[in-house]
């Protein structure tokens, strides 16, 4: 008799944010913070009061508290604490623990507690964005020169929104996430279903870009991430899609990123 998964708790959410859970819970978290986005966003509260803190000791003379840090605090403002809040969720991004993993499309077992930290920020990012209805993006597909200009100067490097419409997905815009060395990009797609897909980006300088070109796949509950690394890039294309499906999508972004001569 199959044991059931233990249901996830406020143990489990506290361990995730200080980078404590164990390996196995991963898979079970990322799933529950997908079909609770509230409490994607409390988590987000916790990350950055946590890192806030954190820089409020590094620094010798810490000046006065943020207004946003202050307003949260005080629940003066509700609106204002909600937008907060979601701003916040990306810094969530980087508490992301090991998840599973394989090589693609040659199975690699069934953990891969090594999945680069972009791969596994990827796999969150859209856990996060993806069920929000009024603010899925930051900047709508409607300005996607001034997106990519936008990113591409944020990363520093030239970036490209591959175009999946053949395959039944229009972009619907993109936004910029942190990341280090430098911040990251998540541009998202929607079908006629309502299904969406994500492509993130990570730019590592010379000699810092996670070892090995192999695509790879990234299964977090229910969500499946194709990765791979190419020139100092890293992309992440993730959706609950059918991993064939997925499968075509990264392939055809592949395809648009780096043409054939």
């Amino acid at each position: 008799m199959t044991q059931a998964t233990p249901a996830v708790g406020d143990g489990d959410l506290h361990a995730f944010v200080d980078g404590q859970l164990d390996p196995e819970r991963v898979p079970a978290v990322l799933a529950h913070l997908r079909a609770h986005p509230a409490q994607a966003v409390r988590m987000a509260e916790w990350q950055a009061q946590r890192a806030a803190l954190r820089a409020w000791h590094r620094r010798e003379d810490p000046g006065p508290t943020p207004a946003a840090m202050a307003a949260v605090v005080a629940r003066a403002r509700p609106a204002a604490r909600r937008s907060w809040a979601r701003a916040a969720a990306a810094v969530l991004l980087l508490a992301a623990g090991a998840a599973a993993g394989r090589y693609w499309p040659q199975q690699d077992g069934p953990r891969a507690a090594g999945a680069p930290e972009f791969a596994r920020a990827a796999a969150l990012a859209h856990a996060v964005y993806v069920p929000e209805i009024r603010h899925p993006v930051e900047v709508a597909a409607g300005q996607q020169d001034h997106l990519l200009q936008w990113l591409s100067r944020r990363l520093g490097r030239p970036l490209h929104a591959p175009v999946l419409e053949d395959r039944g997905f229009r972009l619907l815009g993109g936004r910029l996430l942190p990341g280090a060395p430098a911040p990251r990009a998540q541009f998202m797609y929607e079908d006629g279903r309502g299904r969406r897909a994500t492509l993130y980006v990570a730019v590592f300088p010379p000699g810092a870009a996670p070892g090995g070109t192999a695509f790879r796949t990234l299964r977090t509950g229910d969500g499946v991430s194709f990765y791979w690394m190419e020139d100092g890039y890293g992309y992440a294309l993730s959706a609950d899609l059918p991993e064939s499906e997925l499968q075509a999508l990264a392939r055809e972004a592949y395809a648009q990123l780096y043409p054939a001569p």
